[in-house]
């Protein structure tokens, strides 16, 4: 059995969560907590249970809500390229979402998600440099509006910047991820457009106990 502590620090609010997976098989089964699920004593509030066959399919249930959340994965070669295929359905907001991947080599990919019934399509086109460096440029149908992102992995750490253009969003992020002290994420947000650029800071920490 694995578990997993998670804590998110942010200007405005704190919060905690935990989670549980147990290994049946060739699927894991999980029980996700947060900090609701024990405020003013324990509660289903905040409690999720999921079955997951990696690469395959990923069923969620809110139990607060009593609503269920289906994923289905599968990969095709089209050519010899991997086309990674992804199925989303969540029966409370009935949303049906469909995304595809298609990996022309090791550097560049191209991916494209879409909510049935909506202007909601996203495009995207990635490029990794030399294995470390990676940029990405994504083209939003619905906000009609692009937003570009670059990344750089050195060593543990990565360093992100991501730009909306639809709003002027500017994020900052530095995470890492560390087989003994865990993994964690600092990001700043702030607005361009805005006359006071304050930028609003989360800190994002997780670890990973075999019990």
């Amino acid at each position: 059995m694995k578990a997993s502590l998670k804590g998110r620090y942010a200007n405005e609010k704190n919060t905690a969560g935990a989670t549980l997976v147990v290994n049946a098989g060739d699927v894991k089964l999980r029980a996700s907590m947060s900090d609701a699920t024990f405020v003013d004593g324990p509660s289903l509030n905040g409690l999720t249970l999921a079955v997951e066959k990696p690469g395959f399919f990923i069923v969620d249930y809110d139990v607060p809500k009593k609503d269920f959340r289906f994923q289905f994965m599968n990969t095709v070669r089209v050519a010899e390229m991997p086309l990674e295929l992804t199925y989303s359905h969540s029966r409370g907001d009935n949303r049906t979402a469909v995304e595809g991947a298609f990996m022309f080599d090791s550097a560049n990919t191209v991916s494209a998600n879409y909510v049935l019934g909506t202007r909601n399509c996203k495009l995207k086109y990635s490029y990794v440099h030399g294995g470390d460096t990676t940029f990405e440029q994504c083209y939003d149908w619905g906000k009609m509006a692009w937003d570009f992102a670059i990344s750089r992995r050195v060593y543990d750490d990565v360093f992100k910047a991501t730009y909306q253009t639809s709003n002027s969003d500017l994020a900052l992020e530095w995470s890492r991820n560390s087989k003994f002290n865990g993994t964690f994420k600092i990001s700043a947000y702030m607005n361009l457009a805005e006359e006071s650029k304050n930028p609003k800071i989360i800190a994002e920490s997780s670890w990973d106990l075999e019990i």
